[in-house]
């Protein structure tokens, strides 16, 4: 019997036939508003509320490399990433519980940095550390976070809401991530020519990367929007569609559009891009747009809101509208600076399987 691997279906691939074997456990009395398919799970917690509930994994080698992630960084990124999650469905972040497994060699001190990046955030974002579990790893640091929120149903985003008119906005700036990310791994393959040549080398990286300190911040210190979904609260907007762009703006786009059975058309040049990127970009010879469009981590918001709404963000210097939601049979497509009309099903953003 011949095997198929992971590599040939993908990461979503994969997601699919996994959705497809849990979903006959969801009971209609179960209480359970949204399962798999979200940023996140969706269950009722009163009759006016619903908790939703996201949980992530850093793996090192996959997600993170200790050469170039600080434990307190990482610890940091690890409370954000699905402090996120819990802002894309209209939702401000309330417990977490932090699994960790580690080599035995471990050092306490830098567990200790860790897990003080983790308690910083989560101060800063009002989230309590409530549990998890700990354990031993044969190879590399693997860190899973479970992050509980809560919201009221009215305010609930989720996925499939968006409709044909709808405006498609973004929050701050993309592509710094991507970015920064050529730049730490450009210095660890630096650092590890002059290893194997027996060379000197300044460990401290950090200090010698100045002038990309706002993309690499970008990467190792993303920060979830919890401010807009206050700002949201505070105006009563609702958007439509809801997600967070970790996987990149197109696939996330694509996420949207085929969980609410539409199409969207976006402006090139209305897309917020890093400066820095745009730098970085340059000095790889390589288009900026490829960042932000397929690089991913970026952590910010990508939403869609009803065109009644739009004075309701008009003044927001940190929300763009960069096109509208289409007819499904329209497809998904990306006018370029030029005025060429791009298909865009086959920009691609981070996959774990391919």
């Amino acid at each position: 019997m011949s095997l198929k691997p992971i590599a040939d279906i993908g990461e979503f691939g994969l997601i699919e036939k996994i959705t497809a074997i849990c979903a006959p456990t969801i009971k209609p009395a179960s209480g359970v508003v949204e399962g798999i398919g979200d940023d996140c799970a969706v269950y009722e917690h009163s009759p006016s509320s619903v908790q939703v509930a996201t949980t992530d994994i850093l793996a090192e080698h996959q997600h993170f490399d200790l050469l170039t992630t600080p434990p307190h960084h990482l610890g940091s990124k690890a409370i954000s990433v699905n402090v996120s999650d819990i802002c894309a469905m209209n939702a401000l972040p309330r417990y977490a519980l932090i699994s960790i497994a580690m080599p035995q060699n471990t050092p306490v001190e830098m567990v200790e940095s860790l897990y003080n990046g983790m308690a910083h955030a989560a101060e800063l974002y009002g989230t309590a550390l409530v549990g998890g579990d700990t354990s031993s790893s044969a190879a590399g640091i693997v860190i899973s976070v479970t992050l509980i929120g809560e919201t009221s149903k009215e305010k609930l985003a989720l996925r499939s809401g968006a409709s044909p008119g709808d405006l498609i906005c973004v929050t701050g700036a993309l592509g710094g991530a991507a970015a920064g990310l050529k730049v730490l791994l450009r210095e660890k393959r630096i650092m590890m020519d002059h290893v194997q040549n027996g060379e000197p080398y300044n460990r401290d990286i950090m200090n010698n990367l100045e002038e990309y300190t706002e993309a690499i911040q970008h990467q190792l210190l993303p920060s979830a929007r919890v401010d807009i979904i206050e700002f949201f609260h505070k105006h009563q907007i609702v958007p439509t569609s809801m997600i967070d762009i970790s996987d990149g703006l197109s696939s996330d786009l694509r996420h949207i559009c085929q969980q609410s059975m539409v199409g969207a058309r976006i402006e090139e040049g209305r897309i917020p891009i890093l400066s820095q990127a745009r730098h970085i970009a340059d000095e790889f010879q390589q288009d900026a747009l490829d960042y932000a469009l397929g690089g991913g981590e970026d952590y910010q918001l990508l939403f869609t809101l009803k065109p009644d709404n739009f004075q309701a963000i008009v003044e927001h210097r940190d929300i763009t509208v960069i096109g509208k939601i289409t007819p499904k049979e329209e497809g998904m497509t990306l006018n370029d600076i030029y005025g060429m009309q791009i298909d865009m099903k086959e920009i691609r953003g981070f996959d774990h399987f391919t």
